[in-house]
């Protein structure tokens, strides 16, 4: 479940230089600039929708370095995002992308800013911190009230591969790039692309196959990429299920 949501940047997706494709969208590094409306209202299915930070609730406007995609065992998905050099923990109810909560901010002791590694289990996630500094995992049994564990005698650089769920394989090798500027363009049509808008200094992308909604996080704040159509067609089976027999 936490492994179709919690979606790092890899570094074969930064090589590559594509961030994703799906339903009818692209995000790529930016080759040229266009400004384009922040709302495509063709088709209805092919329809994307840029939500700015400053559409956001006020700790989505602030500057964040890494963040995290975790869904609870009762449907709802919680974002957190590593704030100030990784003092504390912005966190955000994104189950409804037309509607993001503001939960919590939560200062943590940590020795420095990280990145989140590999879920360990339901509750817990891997971070590795920067400079050498080692790792920890962040316990989120308590998912407003995450806790944070210092591991010792562990040198962590970067996860190769998972085992299932059961192991991974780690290397001391990590490979980061940095930001990149991001371009959304419509891709009903291979042989006619059109950028529609930009976003620039990408740190970070992640999506909720749920919803297909994609969250980018930038110095300047978080913006999210929604597909109205897949969060009905999400919304539409949830309620299907909850109403079977």
């Amino acid at each position: 479940m936490k492994e179709n949501t919690n979606n790092n940047f890899s570094a074969s997706v930064r090589r590559a230089a594509v961030a994703i494709v799906a339903f009818g969208i692209a995000v790529a590094p930016s080759v040229y600039a266009r400004p384009k409306s922040e709302k495509m209202t063709g088709n209805h299915s092919d329809k994307v929708i840029l939500v700015r930070p400053t559409d956001l609730p006020e700790l989505a406007r602030q500057d964040g370095e890494a963040m995290l995609l975790h869904e609870t065992g009762d449907g709802r998905t919680f974002l957190y995002i590593e704030q100030n050099r990784g003092a504390r923990l912005a966190i955000f109810d994104v189950t409804d992308p037309q509607q993001v909560k503001e939960q919590a901010l939560v200062q943590i002791e940590a020795p420095g800013s990280f990145d989140f590694v590999t879920p360990l289990g339901d509750h817990a996630e891997l971070v590795r911190f920067q400079d050498g500094r080692g790792v920890a995992v962040l316990g989120l049994h308590k998912v407003k009230l995450p806790t944070m564990n210092m591991v010792q005698s562990f040198e962590l650089q970067a996860l190769e591969e998972r085992l299932g769920k059961d192991g991974l394989i780690l290397t001391k090798q990590a490979n980061m790039l940095s930001a990149q500027d991001y371009q959304v363009v419509e891709t009903p049509n291979p042989q006619a692309l059109n950028a529609i808008f930009e976003v620039k200094g990408v740190r970070q992308e992640i999506t909720n196959d749920n919803t297909r909604t994609t969250f980018l996080l930038t110095s300047d704040g978080l913006y999210l990429i929604r597909r109205p159509a897949v969060e009905q067609d999400y919304e539409t089976h949830q309620f299907q299920l909850s109403h079977s027999g």
